[in-house]
């Protein structure tokens, strides 16, 4: 499974470390507890339709970026610092990369996983 991104019609792998939080203890554990990731990882969170969905940073030692996508496009981008970072958009889909990762993502490109 990879995270690909399109800008323009150029698209590229974003991650191909590809963690999916399907139960509701993944996703509200997130990445708290862990020291590190790894460069090309990245924790998706799928939910059933778009709603406002929250990002917090207790307990998760390190900057990320977070996507925001609703049906493939992104909505939001915002890099998290860590311990006390926190974010909140509209989507379907919540992405959580390492810091740096989205550098080059805007709101409006396409963000999908590729199974």
């Amino acid at each position: 499974m990879h995270l690909r991104h399109e800008r323009d019609g150029d698209a590229r792998t974003l991650a191909t470390d590809v963690d999916v939080a399907e139960s509701f203890l993944s996703q509200a554990r997130g990445l708290m507890f862990r020291r590190s990731i790894p460069g090309d990882y990245a924790l998706v969170f799928d939910f059933d339709g778009a709603d406002s969905r929250d990002v917090h940073m207790v307990f998760v030692p390190f900057a990320i970026d977070a996507l925001w996508i609703e049906n493939e496009e992104v909505q939001r981008v915002e890099r998290l610092s860590a311990w006390t970072g926190r974010g909140e958009a509209r989507c379907d889909t919540l992405v959580e990369l390492p810091a740096g990762a989205a550098d080059d993502i805007s709101v409006g490109d396409h963000v999908w996983l590729d199974t």
